[in-house]
């Protein structure tokens, strides 16, 4: 279910729907789970609070004695998850081929993550950034909030189009993700982090508001190690195109290979080390990468907070 290509979603008809057999084939399988926390097995009755929801109520038992219970579930909790996408055009990389791009699988590693909170019943929130804040939805844990979030990742399924590139601003928008994140949450980002490197302390600034009100702080930073990281281009000139400032270079791989990758290895390294030095979890995830991984990284992080 990890290899998907871009025909994958009209098989499924939508998001939702892939998204639940991608985290069945997950659940299925663990054997022996080390992921505690993970359980929503039914545990005991309690009664029935008058005001309370009454979807829980066990109506058979009802029957029986003419009293309201609601039905308690194991490892109950109150954890919400605010994810973070990055929708700028760099993450449209790689365009024309048959593998999902950055941006693409972010969409399904969210969707799946989604699936988790749900069978937790936990909350969940969305914020969408580029250049600026494009969506910032608070954590709830409604039917109805999980068809917009679903709706609003479809949206970013799209082609690349030079002429409707966006930039990244990456620091302002988790400035502004901290300022709208009223509660405690666990906010986890999906970004490819093709920032200004000279900004990095102003990335870690922004970093720390997160930390300083009270958040958790997950990074997945995702890639396409093949050719962003090792820079195995075919030995041929290659016309390369900046996908969000449109800016373009021809050149022969080989001749700047050397070069390019001892300084993007540094850059992400950098930006590792001091997620180290903020307590923060840094995973890089390549593109090609079983979204199973994601999905286990996520959970070790959840049990440890809960």
């Amino acid at each position: 279910m990890s290899k998907i290509n871009r025909e994958t979603l009209a098989r499924f008809g939508n998001l939702e729907i892939l998204a639940k057999q991608v985290v069945e084939g997950f659940i299925t399988g663990m054997h022996k789970s080390p992921f505690h926390g993970f359980s929503v097995e039914f545990a005991e009755h309690r009664l029935y609070n008058k005001g309370e929801s009454t979807k829980h109520i066990d109506w058979k038992l009802y029957a029986r004695s003419e009293k309201l219970f609601t039905k308690k579930y194991e490892e109950e909790t109150n954890l919400r998850c605010q994810l973070v996408l990055d929708c700028s055009s760099s993450m449209l990389f790689p365009k024309d081929t048959e593998k999902l791009n950055k941006l693409e699988y972010g969409v399904y590693c969210i969707a799946s993550l989604i699936e988790l909170l749900k069978k937790q019943r936990d909350a969940v929130g969305l914020s969408l950034f580029s250049d600026k804040l494009e969506l910032h939805t608070p954590a709830k844990s409604s039917n109805r909030h999980h068809k917009l979030i679903y709706q609003k990742l479809e949206e970013q399924i799209i082609a690349y189009k030079e002429n409707l590139a966006k930039q990244t601003s990456t620091i302002q928008a988790l400035h502004d993700i901290a300022e709208l994140t009223h509660k405690r949450s666990l906010v986890v980002i999906f970004s490819d982090f093709l920032d200004d490197p000279s900004k990095i302390d102003l990335f870690f600034q922004a970093i720390q508001h997160l930390k300083h009100n009270r958040h958790e702080v997950v990074i997945f930073h995702v890639v396409d190690k093949e050719n962003e990281i090792d820079f195995e281009l075919s030995n041929r000139p290659h016309n390369l195109i900046d996908m969000e400032t449109g800016e373009r270079i021809k050149l022969q791989p080989s001749q700047i290979k050397e070069a390019y990758t001892t300084q993007i290895k540094s850059y992400f390294k950098e930006i590792e080390t001091k997620c180290k030095q903020y307590a923060v979890d840094f995973t890089q995830v390549d593109i090609q990468q079983d979204f199973s991984f994601v999905l286990s990284k996520y959970l070790i992080k959840r049990s440890k907070l809960y």
